[in-house]
């Protein structure tokens, strides 16, 4: 499944602003609002990121059931009020603003791709934030595991795999996986430091040959950008929670909006929050 709409060519925002990882979540959304867009992995560190999507109320249900059935690529953070652009997850935070980049989809299809979606917001959206793996990698990162796209300056690479979600309603269809190249010393440290977060992901879903999950060249992701590994990584893959984004393909709701993958929106929540114990 590739793009149905062309991409912006985003750098990471770290690149641009050697001081991102220091700010504030605050500082992060506002720098959003005022148009700044690019992926976020390692933006306002410490800080919780969570993918978006916000649907119309009559498929909020189907949506929920969703979440709930295939928990590992979409465990739910926050859900609102149907019409409200605020969360519980960052005090005085705009959903419609908030985000480096959105997507829009109507009938499954992508027609735009703006910073910002009040032009296109209905009063009655329901949204959903759903945990990131980006949130994970402080951890990873604390543990001695190298992360190669934020070494490379790429967004993290990103596929459609052939292993199906479990259906709920209107909704169906095929798991996103992200992808990043661990050394063999570093994969027992990886697994377990991620398995210890579940809210965003938890441990992988599946390590070594990316045939297995139905990808043909990992070189070509379907989102995000290629990333080079070294010669003896091991490629390790968790699930996405760009997941619904391709629910939203498969199943064409008549209306639509998401995060731009890896462009995500920071909470004030703090990582260590979703550390299980």
């Amino acid at each position: 499944m590739k793009h149905s709409h062309p991409v912006p060519e985003d750098r990471p925002i770290a690149l641009a602003d050697e001081h991102a990882r220091a700010w504030s979540p605050k500082t992060a959304r506002s720098r959003f609002r005022e148009g700044l867009s690019g992926p976020t992995a390692g933006i306002a560190a410490g800080h919780t990121q969570a993918n978006l999507i916000s649907v119309p109320a009559d498929w909020a249900y189907d949506m929920l059931l969703f979440c709930a059935r295939n928990p590992k690529p979409c465990p739910v953070l926050d859900v609102t009020d149907a019409g409200s652009w605020t969360t519980a997850l960052a005090d005085g935070a705009d959903l419609r603003t908030d985000l480096p980049r959105y997507r829009v989809w109507r009938d499954g299809e992508l027609v735009d791709e703006p910073t910002d979606v009040r032009a296109h917001w209905r009063d009655d959206l329901v949204s959903f934030l759903i945990g990131c793996s980006f949130t994970f990698e402080w951890a990873l990162t604390a543990a001695g595991v190298p992360i190669r796209h934020v070494e490379q300056g790429r967004n993290v690479p990103m596929y459609v795999t052939t292993r199906q979600c479990r259906p709920a309603g209107r909704l169906h269809g095929p798991m996103v996986v992200s992808m990043r190249p661990v050394p063999p010393a570093h994969l027992s440290a990886a697994i377990r430091e991620t398995s210890l977060l579940p809210a965003v992901h938890g441990s992988p879903v599946h390590c070594g040959d990316p045939s297995a999950l139905g990808i043909d060249d990992p070189g070509r992701p379907d989102f995000g950008d290629p990333v080079d590994g070294e010669p003896d990584d091991i490629p390790v893959f968790w699930a996405c929670g760009v997941t619904p984004q391709a629910a939203v393909m498969t199943s064409r709701p008549p209306f639509a909006l998401t995060h731009a993958p890896g462009q995500m929106f920071v909470t004030d929540a703090r990582d260590e929050q979703y550390r299980v114990l």
